[in-house]
């Protein structure tokens, strides 16, 4: 295996930048920057210059703490993970019962959220997934798909638009190539985007239609339940693949459960008309359900928020809250314990 000058442009096609080459040591000038393109439970495989690899992982190193989409530096002699580079953004969730947050995918640019025009269509589910990409840093995207089954998808356009301001929505037909034209604005070389929803919506019928994937390199595809427009799993795992032209995608399994945890900047994103009146209100702590001099009780009662909007925040919150850990405990002896709901 060659080394790899870390000032190499051939690195910038793999998402390679200032972010990740600054934090290069000048110990480390020798080593091989590889970006990861997979995670089991037992190995990790990586993308580099020089093409697919499979690091060797130093002892007491899990691949759990590794995010499908981590730059990682490894010795171009011995294949030998000598270490992670920091992490420009972090998509992670909790997990019921879960100590720790389960890593989705890092260093993603884009996150494309996919939803379909059909009973799918879940604008409470949404703003979770939103918020999930405010805290992270990643751009989030709506992506209508299953636009040649509905006869009108501008309702569901609408409103996906107004969950959050200056929200990006797109409308595509998965199966179509005219579809990869459409996210091309996001998936320019260098530029990473990963794609998250339920299952059966047609994640990976997009991830087919934006890598030419054909054949028996294609990801599985199911069918959705007409009853209740419910689909199966078909990705089990996270994996990142070339996008045609450029760029790079995450693809990830249908998620069926949320939790909101460790998120409060990224709901107060979602619901700005809510987050920029509570300064507002005559007291700091106030729930905005019965407390007097309530700024947005007042809107409400003007018709300028939505009292819908109000109880889903008002539920996202309580149980951030409630999943939230904080630290507890006597100065330098602090551990972490269950918030527990406000009041």
């Amino acid at each position: 295996m060659t080394h790899t000058d870390t000032t190499s442009p051939l690195l910038a096609p793999l998402g390679w930048s200032e972010f990740f080459r600054d934090q290069i040591a000048p110990d480390e000038k020798g080593l091989m920057p590889a970006r990861v393109a997979t995670v089991h439970r037992a190995k990790l495989t990586a993308q580099s210059v020089v093409g697919p690899l499979r690091p060797t992982l130093p002892p007491q190193v899990k691949t759990t703490d590794f995010a499908v989409g981590d730059w990682i530096l490894i010795d171009p002699e011995t294949r030998l993970l000598v270490r992670r580079l920091d992490r420009q953004a972090l998509l992670q969730r909790r997990t019921e019962g879960a100590r720790f947050q389960q890593l989705i995918a890092a260093n993603v640019d884009t996150l494309f959220i996919v939803t379909s025009c059909n009973d799918d269509f879940n604008p409470a589910r949404l703003e979770r997934y939103l918020a999930l990409a405010n805290e992270a840093g990643t751009k989030p995207v709506i992506v209508l798909t299953k636009i040649d089954k509905t006869a009108d998808p501008q309702p569901f356009a609408d409103q996906a638009a107004a969950l959050q301001p200056g929200l990006q929505v797109v409308r595509v037909n998965a199966r179509s190539p005219e579809a990869a034209q459409v996210l091309a604005p996001w998936c320019g070389t260098g530029q990473t985007v990963a794609l998250v929803g339920s299952s059966g919506v047609g994640k990976s019928t997009l991830l087919n239609t934006l890598t030419s994937k054909q054949g028996d390199e294609a990801q599985p595809t199911g069918s959705i339940r007409e009853d209740d427009a419910k689909g199966r799993h078909t990705t089990t795992s996270r994996s990142l693949h070339p996008i045609k032209g450029g760029g790079w995608v995450i693809d990830t399994p249908g998620m069926r459960t949320l939790h909101m945890s460790d998120i409060s900047s990224g709901l107060d994103m979602v619901f700005a008309e809510i987050s920029e009146l509570a300064p507002h209100c005559r007291f700091n702590d106030c729930t905005h359900d019965h407390e007097p001099g309530c700024a947005v009780q007042a809107a409400i009662a003007a018709e300028t928020v939505d009292p819908a909007r109000l109880e889903r925040w008002r539920k996202l919150a309580d149980e951030n809250r409630s999943n939230t850990p904080v630290a507890t405990g006597p100065r330098g002896n602090k551990i972490m314990k269950p918030a527990g709901k406000r009041r």
